[in-house]
């Protein structure tokens, strides 16, 4: 059997078909069948020209989301980059009042310790201290340190 043999009997028969997308069933016979080796139908043809068309505008809409994505990711690198080169300076920022001997960068999780009466050989108090800037927020492991800290659950060991 050829194909045009087999599209005739494929229009004359009682089968059912599924749509792939949306599973709704219908009589293969009601279908636009055709051999897809030769020229389309023009129903077949105006559909394949209206997906074309659908693909080229979303392959136009995928390029504007990835050089938004690059530029929005690129910036956000430079911000953190930029963060992480400060913050081994923050100790020494006037403002801050901090004694520059008294601090102890750990950089990740948190920024500094700060051993705040070491300089006159009296330690009154250790703080833990994460220095944000604009809108930044505490990630989910500075909020782990920081609830420790508020519940008292540090603690002091002599490994020997």
């Amino acid at each position: 059997m050829n194909i045009d043999g087999l599209i005739k009997d494929l229009k004359t028969s009682k089968l059912i078909a599924q749509c792939p997308k949306c599973d709704e069933e219908f009589k293969l016979a009601d279908s636009l069948l055709f051999d897809g080796t030769l020229k389309f139908p023009t129903p077949a043809e105006a559909l394949r020209l209206q997906l074309i068309q659908e693909l080229n505008e979303r392959k136009k809409q995928l390029e504007k989301r990835k050089i938004s994505a690059d530029v929005t990711a690129e910036k956000k690198a430079i911000e953190v980059g930029f963060g992480k080169i400060i913050e081994k300076f923050i100790p020494a920022y006037k403002n801050l009042k901090l004694q520059f001997c008294e601090c102890r960068p750990l950089y990740d999780p948190i920024d500094l310790l700060v051993f705040s009466g070491l300089l006159k050989r009296n330690v009154d108090s250790i703080t833990f201290m994460e220095i944000k800037s604009g809108n930044s927020t505490l990630n989910k492991h500075q909020r782990m340190i920081r609830d420790a800290v508020l519940e008292n659950k540090v603690d002091m060991r002599l490994m020997e």
